[in-house]
């Protein structure tokens, strides 16, 4: 009999060893109108974390005086059966100069206007509100400050982005005073310069970024990931232009030379994806594949075992030949 349960024992370690971690998901819904089409619906029901980042509004500093841009608006019949944590972005030259008056001020306003547009919409929110923003070393002080003044005035939990170069340079962008960061895993390189790797994702350049991301002081770090796509415009003069949600079926097109999978010449002057693009004008299309996205994952499930995955963003373009479950299943072995 203990024989026998000896077997059973080493039969479950073997079992729990090579078991797959799904990790929980769900999506940022980054559009300036909250509307679902039936595609983002069905993601969004399937997804399986319990909310919904949804960006508010971004924050500027134009001729002197904080604004908030872009101010998110709703469709009547929005809903979206999630918790809605509401996602802020503050431009880094925003916080330039800022006075201590000034993050109060930026702190309360931030906080009434999110709070109106939850009462206004008659959201379920979370009670957390996150902070998207690309701080440097000359702003780092000033920012902590204001995530600390936001958290006392709104007296919910304050989270924030954290981009790739803020961990490798955490000795100089310094810690987030906040409990739990998102770790932005794409814009590994700039879609503006010239270059033959994926600036949407490139997974070696994220690898040589987080090679030391176990050491992060924050322990609460969850992922966002990216799903979309776009394209790369070249002219005449080697200037650069972006064109959203494109594919490479897009390139499919008689009036274009293919130059490669995800390249193509344009042979004719005319409007295309809603520009004009003329005669010799180039075309690079930027996507993410399951593999790259599963190559993230099984590479951070060594630093940071336990996590939760946010895919940028909720947009039917992106999310309706996804498996995301498939995708966020953990990929290797113990």
């Amino acid at each position: 009999m203990i024989k026998y349960l000896n077997i059973l024992f080493l039969l479950l370690i073997v079992s729990s060893c090579h078991k797959k971690e799904v990790h929980p998901y769900t999506f940022y819904y980054w559009k300036t109108k909250l509307s679902l089409n039936w595609e983002e619906k069905k993601a969004l029901s399937q997804a399986t974390a319990p909310y919904l980042y949804t960006r508010f509004f971004d924050v500027d500093k134009i001729n002197g005086k904080f604004q908030p841009v872009a101010v998110t608006t709703k469709d009547k019949n929005f809903q979206a059966g999630k918790a809605i944590i509401p996602v802020v972005f503050i431009t880094n030259q925003a916080l330039v100069g800022i006075s201590k008056d000034e993050i109060t001020f930026l702190a309360e306003s931030i906080s009434h206007l999110i709070q109106k547009k939850i009462t206004e919409f008659q959201l379920k929110a979370n009670t957390e509100i996150q902070i998207d923003c690309d701080w440097t070393a000359g702003t780092r002080d000033d920012y902590f400050k204001f995530l600390k003044e936001l958290k006392k005035i709104s007296g919910k939990e304050i989270s924030c982005t954290l981009r790739l170069h803020q961990v490798k340079d955490k000795a100089q962008t310094g810690i987030p005073p906040v409990q739990r960061v998102y770790l932005m895993c794409y814009s590994t390189s700039s879609p503006l310069e010239t270059s033959d790797k994926n600036s949407i994702l490139d997974v070696n350049i994220l690898k040589s970024y987080l090679s030391k991301l176990e050491d992060y002081p924050i322990k609460k770090i969850e992922v966002a990931l990216p799903i979309y796509s776009w394209g790369i415009i070249t002219n005449h003069l080697g200037k650069h232009k972006l064109i959203n949600a494109l594919s490479r079926k897009d390139l499919e097109n008689e009036n274009f030379k293919k130059l490669s999978e995800n390249e193509a010449e344009v042979l004719k002057d005319g409007f295309y994806f809603g520009s004009y693009l003329s005669k010799g004008f180039k075309i690079k299309v930027e996507e993410i594949s399951d593999d790259q996205l599963k190559d993230v994952i099984t590479f951070l499930d060594k630093k940071i075992p336990q996590y939760s995955i946010i895919y940028y963003q909720l947009d039917s373009k992106f999310v309706s030949n996804q498996d995301f479950k498939l995708i966020s299943k953990f990929q290797g072995d113990f």
